[in-house]
């Protein structure tokens, strides 16, 4: 589903990815783990090509999506959903998801406003309420479902467990699972290691823009060495 092969990515003179290289297969659930500032995010948005690595390729469905438009990649069926979350905050929820609304697609779980107001019941009983009346769990949940409106075949979540309150990190793992379920590729960027193991078929680390380990869970339990090299604070 997704090959990221040798990417450099900068921002101005600052060399943040060194060389990335891991792929993802259809229906995989891959958590990118690492310290703040390890590259994480910079890797999501290399892949969205909102950062342009200078060298190396990032392969999307057998196509090569490297250097071309945000917007296209998206029209292809990449969802971001960034840390920032960004909703529009003086749009209703209602609009919010219309506003990401793209047709059906073939290999993708296709996302219908009845299916997302049963996936996220809050915002089915506040669907006409505008974005800054939203919690910060809520607001999470609306930008991951705006993004779904989108039918994608592969979604990256920058940071889905940051900042919200622990009964909303349950859900969002559930939430997580049930997508799986459905064959949705997802790769989501953590911190939280109890999230990512509950959430994840395998763990790919990354340490000052370089990968680090690229295994399964149970191998990352195996070697605590690694773990405690470049997970723990």
């Amino acid at each position: 589903m997704l090959e990221i092969n040798g990417i450099n990515s900068f921002y101005g003179k600052a060399h943040i990815l060194n060389d990335l290289s891991f792929s993802v297969g259809q229906g995989e659930v891959v958590a990118l783990l690492g310290r703040n500032g390890a590259g994480k995010t910079t890797t999501m948005k290399s892949i969205m090509q909102l950062v342009r690595p200078r060298s190396g390729s990032v392969r999307f469905a057998d196509t090569d999506i490297t250097g071309i438009s945000p917007h296209k990649v998206a029209r292809l069926g990449l969802g971001y959903v960034p840390e920032e979350r960004r909703i529009f905050t003086d749009l209703t929820i209602l609009e919010n998801l219309e506003v990401g609304r793209q047709a059906p697609r073939v290999g993708a779980p296709t996302w219908t406003l009845d299916a997302l107001f049963e996936l996220f019941p809050n915002l089915a009983e506040r669907q006409n309420n505008r974005g800054k009346a939203l919690s910060g769990g809520e607001q999470q949940m609306l930008t991951i479902a705006r993004t779904l409106m989108g039918n994608p075949s592969l979604l990256l979540l920058d940071e889905p467990s940051e900042g919200i309150a622990p009964v909303i990190v349950e859900q969002m793992a559930q939430t997580i699972l049930n997508f799986k379920s459905q064959g949705l590729t997802v790769i989501i960027s953590e911190q939280n290691l109890h999230f990512a193991k509950i959430v994840a078929d395998r763990a790919v680390i990354i340490e000052g823009g370089e990968k680090k380990f690229d295994d399964t869970f149970e191998a990352l339990e195996s070697q605590p060495e690694i773990r405690d090299a470049y997970l723990s604070i």
